[in-house]
């Protein structure tokens, strides 16, 4: 079985939402805007691209990484891995050219199956929708958090308010760094 990985900037308070910049939302842009840069606490990042075999995207994050990443140096390592969108309204014909392999999954079920095939870890970016349908199906292994020192109060959460039953994680690694920026890492207890 392969392991999904939920890759994440969050705030204190749990937005993930616009961290890189998107338009629409008021504090857009907050992972640079606001906390200093060091570049040792994006280590995680660069590790990731060199430890997953897959990326999985929802529709919206698919839209504004796809135009970009494939032509960025610092996202290098993801341009020849195969990629995996859940989306029930994106059709082929939207898929970029330049960016390898993408298959579009429609149901949570189908990453389901995905995660019994053969193969590498898979990572999941941006994508809060998904990270959230995924965590409540109890799809979600592992979670990749850098968690950034600001309340920003209304915004997309990473995780839902849904009623449901404790999750246990374990925290498997953690560093803090200067700028306040927390890593944590957590296996989820299946």
């Amino acid at each position: 079985m392969r392991t999904l990985i939920s890759s994440a900037f969050v705030s204190l308070d749990g937005v993930v939402e616009a961290p890189g910049g998107e338009p629409g939302y008021r504090n857009s842009g907050w992972t640079f805007k606001d906390v200093e840069f060091l570049p040792e606490a994006f280590e995680i990042k660069e590790r990731e691209q060199k430890e997953a075999s897959a990326i999985l995207l929802g529709r919206t994050s698919y839209e504004a990484f796809s135009p970009v990443w494939p032509d960025m140096e610092d996202f290098a390592d993801y341009k020849p891995m195969p990629k995996y969108v859940v989306s029930t309204t994106l059709t082929e014909d939207r898929l970029v050219t330049n960016w390898g392999e993408t298959t579009i999954l429609r149901t949570l079920d189908e990453v389901a199956a995905l995660k019994e095939t053969e193969g590498g870890p898979i990572i999941i970016h941006g994508s809060a929708t998904l990270h959230r349908g995924l965590s409540d199906a109890g799809l979600v292994d592992r979670y990749h958090l850098l968690v950034f020192p600001l309340l920003l109060g209304a915004g997309k959460r990473l995780f839902s308010g849904a009623d449901r039953d404790t999750q246990k994680l374990k925290l498997v690694e953690h560093e803090a760094y200067a700028n306040g920026l927390q890593k944590q890492i957590f296996d989820v207890i299946h």
